[in-house]
């Protein structure tokens, strides 16, 4: 299915006038890279049973980094093509809001979970399944949810709103999934990641997890705060020590200074001294 996004926001991949996508580059790097190392080295079918999600052996064999790496796997130019694609063009604009992290925590827990799902129901199944589409569903929803009536243009020509367009995609997963006797691994890991994805943004659980992280930040930024106004307090001591002695001075002489008071201004112009190094 072709498609146009018509937002400037997805086009920035390098940066060019907003903040650049790092996570999502990343992702497109390390997928894109896999994928050609695999296919030049013709390796992809000693790796797609070890490193790609086989139920049975997630269940059966323990194999329980399956779930995870089967994301970064991809068998063919279009399955990672499309993939990227979509995270290119939709998940950009997600990273922005949500800032790196929390854009790759969405990514990761929507992919795995939906291999998750995939694993329970289909328990005794050898067949490999591979690529990031559980995560690009998600991406698709969360886009959806945030920008509904944001338009895409179908083989470039027809109008459509993000919120109808993931609908259908949503519907063609779910039917696609209840054909017997197809193969439905792929389907219902679609479906699996955009109900995960609704799941984590309706719950607030995703949003906690924002929230924490700017709690974290503002942490931070208060102790900083408290540091530097500490500092500040003691160098206002210190100059005020400073201050007494010069007057001592020059009433009486240096003559006149306590070992004490002179070991006193001798910190205080190393400490001086140090910090304008510094500046």
């Amino acid at each position: 299915m072709r498609y146009q996004y018509t937002s400037p926001g997805s086009y920035d991949l390098f940066g060019w006038g907003r903040p650049r996508p790092d996570t999502i580059r990343t992702l497109l790097v390390l997928n894109i890279g896999i994928w050609l190392l695999l296919s030049l080295s013709a390796t992809a079918q000693y790796f797609f049973p070890l490193l790609g999600l086989v139920p049975a052996y997630v269940w059966g064999k323990a194999m329980i980094w399956q779930p995870l790496t089967y994301m970064f796997l991809h068998a063919g130019f279009w399955h990672v093509g499309m993939n990227m694609l979509v995270l290119w063009m939709f998940g950009s604009e997600l990273e922005r809001e949500w800032g790196g992290p929390g854009f790759l925590r969405f990514y990761l827990i929507t992919g795995a979970g939906a291999g998750l799902v995939t694993v329970l129901f289909n328990l005794n199944s050898t067949v490999p399944v591979v690529g990031a589409s559980g995560a690009i569903y998600g991406v698709l929803l969360a886009y959806g949810l945030a920008y509904p009536n944001r338009e895409i243009y179908l083989y470039f020509m027809f109008p459509v709103k993000v919120k109808y367009f993931v609908g259908v995609l949503a519907l063609i997963a779910f039917f696609a999934s209840l054909q017997p006797g197809a193969s439905t691994v792929s389907h219902l890991t679609h479906l699996s990641g955009m109900g995960i994805a609704w799941v984590y943004l309706r719950s607030g659980w995703g949003r906690g997890w924002l929230n924490l992280s700017q709690q974290v930040k503002v942490l931070r930024q208060g102790l900083k705060e408290r540091n530097v106004a500490r500092q500040q307090q003691a160098e206002d001591s210190v100059r005020e020590e400073v201050d007494k002695i010069l007057d001592k001075i020059n009433a009486e002489g240096y003559s006149s200074l306590t070992d004490e008071e002179q070991k006193a201004l001798y910190r205080a112009s190393v400490r001086f001294s140090k910090k304008s190094d510094r500046n």
